[in-house]
C-alpha cells in the first residue's frame, strides 16, 4: 500500500471528550482530513514545538528525546500512522543511526510530538483514511480553518481571564512581561493566552 503524506491541520479543544484535543491533520494532495483525540499534556507539546515565540524554561519530555538523539546522532526519518483498532491509531518512528535504520512502536501523539522537532513528515496508509478521514467540501475547509485558528493552542483559561478582567487594561509591554513570567513559570496555557492577546493588537 502507498503511503499518504499528512500535515498539521491544527489543535482545537475537543467536543466529545473533556479534557481532551483534536489534533486535526490533512492529507497534502486531497480533501481529507484525520482528527485524533489526544491529551492535553501532548497536545501542549505539540503546540509549543509548532509556536517559535513560547520556549520553556526546561525541557519537555519530547524536547528531552529530541536533545538525546541528537546527542546520539539519531534521526528521525519518518512517522507512520499504519493501524486504527477500535478507534486507536498506532504509529512507529523510522529511526537512523549510522545508516542503519530500526521501527519503533510509538503513541500516534508522541510520534507527532516528535515529527514536528525532528521535521519528519507523517504519513499513514490509504485504508486509515478510508476508515477515519472526513472529506471537507471548500466551503466547510474555510470554517475549520476559522476555528482552528480561534481554538488552536488554546487551553481553556477562560475563567482566570474573567477573574483577572481580561488583558484590555495592559499595556503591550505589560503583556509581554506577563508572557515571560508565564513560560518561565511553565505556565504554558497562560503564556498561549497572552500571546494571542499580544498577537491581536499587532
Amino acid at each position: 500500500m502507498s503511503l499518504i503524506k499528512l500535515t498539521i491541520k491544527g489543535i482545537s479543544y475537543s467536543q466529545t471528550q473533556s479534557g481532551a484535543y483534536a489534533l486535526v491533520l490533512s492529507e497534502m494532495e486531497g480533501t481529507r482530513t484525520l482528527p485524533i483525540i489526544i491529551g492535553a499534556f501532548e497536545a501542549q507539546s505539540i503546540a509549543i514545538a509548532l509556536e517559535k515565540e513560547i520556549r520553556p524554561p526546561r525541557p519537555l519530555t519530547h524536547d528531552l528525546f529530541k536533545t538525546f538523539a541528537d546527542r546520539f546522532s539519531i534521526i528521525v526519518k519518518q512517522v507512520i500512522i499504519h493501524k486504527l483498532v477500535d478507534g486507536v491509531f498506532y504509529s512507529s518512528l523510522t529511526c537512523e543511526r549510522d545508516g542503519v535504520e530500526e521501527v519503533i512502536d510509538t503513541r500516534t501523539s508522541d510520534a507527532i510530538a516528535l515529527a514536528v522537532r525532528f521535521q519528519a513528515p507523517i504519513f499513514t496508509y490509504e485504508n486509515i483514511l478510508d476508515k477515519a478521514g472526513i472529506y471537507l467540501k471548500m466551503d466547510e475547509e474555510l470554517t475549520i480553518e476559522e476555528d482552528l485558528e480561534s481554538d488552536e493552542i488554546e487551553f481553556s483559561l477562560e475563567e482566570e481571564i474573567e477573574e483577572e478582567g481580561g488583558y484590555s487594561h495592559l499595556s503591550l509591554r505589560e503583556l509581554h512581561e506577563q508572557l515571560n513570567e508565564a513560560v518561565a513559570d511553565e505556565n504554558y496555557e497562560l503564556a498561549a493566552n497572552i500571546r494571542d492577546e499580544i498577537s491581536k493588537r499587532s
